[in-house]
């Protein structure tokens, strides 16, 4: 019997393709990722625990007292004696098993975007619709009160559970810093800072840049107190890795770093527990107007045309002008005592009214609630120049034009409530860009007009984002954001965020 041919190992080359490397290959370290297996862990427990609550309550609220006896059910017209406490435990374990299996715990979607809800929220409408359709077809007469009940409050259940969970790790990440990736970036120096840029505008996505690659270790220009460190070149991204303990590399365009390259580079990186991720160059396009079509083994990225009109925006119309009915009806004893503190406190009329450049540079009244003395656009010219905003806008921390209750009601976002009618009348969205004045739209450049091309807002991005804290370059940015990227789920987030923003009067004044 011919005896074995001897194993020959492959040289590892470097990034390039022409060299053996010499140094061994980036092994896995064990304590990379360690905090996201604790967070997983902890979520699978607090799912368990949530579906059990679900189940056990849809049990109690079905059948009470008589929840743990046998109950008869159909099989295929024969009748079985199923005890309903032993198939609370049957669906309770395979709801948790689907979450499972659609991966609602990968690295990947833990702690940020909308993902994780989508997966949640699609596990738990699958498992459920699995469940009806075989009681259907095998004829099991399952309990109707049962399923209506442990299906919407386990779902729901879940998905508060899963936003509170977030919440505290953003909290972890605020205040210790940990909890996060280790993010290394590899690119041409203006590209790396752009990103880090965008990267450190997020803290609580968990990335965390702790160093930068770049052609010949160039230097990355960054803003004083922003430094990123420059640990290697696109030809030692494995050895960078090993230096800063990093689990993701964030790839950004560079000459040298051809499609063969970074194919090298992932090579390199496989089985160490480093994440590979591609930033294109698309910083302001949300993933979804981005598709990849792979045509002749190439990953073709195609980006959708923004929608501006369509049957999707009228939808979006009809749904503001009914919640602003809603909101108007439900508000009204906010609404008069907010008129009577103003009328008792200062002269003048209870609402403001302010002209504004609504959708296609078209004009439009805004109302407001006065939170100024009577008289204050007079008094603009005189304080001009203690403005403590940049670019067009009028921001001032200590406006003397403030009365005690505008104050209060510019704190908490109240001053607002009135453009509830403009939403009623369709000359403003619930969600959208900033109301412009007309002296502030006749400045636009040709890129911030594109603010003009849907509805303004009650509320929008830049609420959310810091109000008046941030710059008139963060502000044109999060709008032309906005309406480039606009869908009903990032309006919904949108509208909640807003309500934890005018709750912790974040850049509010």
């Amino acid at each position: 019997m011919a005896s074995a041919a001897p194993e020959v190992a492959t040289p590892r080359l470097d990034a390039t393709g022409l060299r053996p490397l010499a140094t061994p290959p980036v092994t896995p370290d064990p304590g990379l990722s360690r905090w996201l297996l604790v967070l997983a862990r902890r979520l699978v427990v607090l799912d368990v625990v949530l579906i059990s609550a679900a189940v056990g309550g849809a049990l109690w609220v079905r059948f009470g007292d008589d929840a743990t006896t046998e109950s008869v059910i159909g099989l295929g017209g024969r009748p079985l004696v199923w005890s309903y406490l032993f198939m609370s435990f049957v669906l309770g374990a395979g709801w948790a098993l689907s979450l499972g299996l659609s991966r609602v715990y990968d690295r990947k979607v833990l702690g940020i975007g909308v993902e994780e809800y989508k997966r949640l929220a699609n596990s738990s409408l699958r498992f459920w619709g699995v469940v009806a359709i075989v009681c259907f077809l095998a004829q099991i007469e399952l309990a109707r009160g049962f399923l209506a009940v442990a299906f919407p409050a386990g779902t729901i259940a879940l998905l508060l559970g899963r936003w509170i969970a977030r919440k505290l790790l953003h909290r972890a990440r605020a205040h210790s810093g940990g909890w996060s990736h280790r993010v290394l970036v590899v690119g041409a120096p203006d590209e790396v800072r752009d990103l880090v840029v965008q990267l450190r505008r997020s803290p609580y996505a968990g990335l965390d840049v702790v160093g930068a690659c770049v052609p010949g270790g160039q230097s990355v220009p960054m803003r004083r107190g922003e430094d990123v460190p420059v640990v290697g070149s696109l030809t030692s991204v494995p050895q960078a890795v090993a230096a800063t303990g990093a689990d993701t590399v964030a790839i950004t365009s560079s000459r040298g770093m051809s499609s063969n390259v970074l194919k090298r580079l992932g090579w390199e990186l496989e089985g160490a527990g480093v994440d590979l991720v591609v930033a294109p160059g698309l910083m302001d396009v949300a993933g979804p107007r981005v598709h990849v079509r792979p045509v002749a083994g190439l990953p073709l990225l195609h980006v959708e045309q923004p929608e501006f009109t369509g049957p999707v925006r009228a939808a979006k119309a009809a749904t503001d002008r009914l919640a602003a009915l809603l909101g108007l009806v439900l508000l009204s004893p906010v609404l008069l005592a907010v008129a009577l503190a103003i009328k008792a406190t200062s002269p003048g009329p209870v609402i403001f009214r302010q002209v504004r450049v609504g959708s296609q540079g078209e004009i439009f009244t805004l109302y407001k609630f006065r939170s100024m003395v009577f008289g204050a656009e007079d008094r603009l010219a005189a304080i001009a120049c203690q403005n403590d905003s940049e670019g067009v806008l009028f921001k001032m921390r200590q406006d003397p034009r403030i009365t005690s209750v505008g104050r209060w009601l510019r704190r908490f976002s109240l001053d607002e409530l009135p453009q509830l009618f403009n939403v009623l009348r369709g000359q403003m969205s619930l969600v959208g860009p900033r109301p412009a004045l007309p002296s502030e739209a006749e400045q636009y450049g040709s890129d911030v007009a594109r603010r003009l091309l849907v509805k303004p807002g009650i509320t929008g991005l830049w609420q959310v984002s810091g109000r008046s804290d941030l710059s008139w370059e963060d502000s044109v940015r999060l709008d032309l954001y906005y309406v480039e990227n606009w869908s009903f789920a990032g309006d919904i987030q949108i509208l909640w965020k807003t309500l934890s923003a005018v709750l912790t009067s974040r850049g509010a004044y």
